[in-house]
């Protein structure tokens, strides 16, 4: 993968959710929620505070977290399906 964030963006793989059944009905595709957990994929540098310190990443690569449900910017890059957000869009590491 080709992305690299800038400031404090991180790029989030989505976490496919197991599909729905109901007795013997499927749920179709564009029924079911949009996943609100997935894994940090890259990490931005950091923003930088208003006095012009470098203010840390507090999420790493490799962290699996929870954030909004309609958070971040799609985007697909070589046929995979990514999320591009703020650090501050993301609510929690699990």
């Amino acid at each position: 993968m080709n992305i690299k964030p800038l400031a404090d963006r991180v790029v989030v793989k989505p976490l496919e959710q197991e599909e729905a059944k109901v007795g013997n009905i499927y749920i179709p595709d564009t029924a079911k929620e949009k996943p609100q957990e997935g894994k940090i994929i890259a990490v931005g540098p950091g923003k930088i505070s208003d006095s012009g310190e470098k203010v840390p990443m507090e999420v790493k690569v490799g962290n699996k977290v929870l954030y909004g449900k309609y958070s971040g910017t799609e985007v697909t890059v070589d046929g995979e399906e990514y999320l591009i957000m703020r650090e501050s869009d993301v609510l929690a590491i699990i």
